[in-house]
């Protein structure tokens, strides 16, 4: 029988942990705190979801650069003027952001 489409199943895959210590200047604590009170959430929920976010952001980047640099090579490879790749390339990354 068909599950409602209202209802659906939750999978949360445990993953390995390991427990780190930083410090923390005090008033970025602070307001860390504040801001996790008022986002109904606790101080470690919200310091794993803000390092989550610019991980993320992060390795997205770096796999875009990847993606650029091997781009260039390939054109690199195909196009005798190194002029003409890098205006490829810069096109690209300009029509990326846009």
């Amino acid at each position: 029988m068909k599950k409602p489409e209202t209802e659906f199943d939750l999978r949360i895959r445990p993953r390995a942990t390991e427990m780190v210590f930083i410090q923390i200047p005090v008033d970025s604590l602070a307001s860390l705190r504040k801001v996790a009170a008022a986002r109904d959430m606790s101080d470690e929920a919200l310091l794993k979801l803000y390092i989550g976010q610019g991980l993320r952001q992060d390795l997205a980047r770096l796999f875009s650069d990847r993606v650029i640099a091997t781009t260039a090579q390939v054109l690199a490879r195909h196009i005798p003027s190194e002029d003409e790749v890098t205006a490829i390339i810069r096109e690209i990354q300009l029509e990326a952001v846009a």
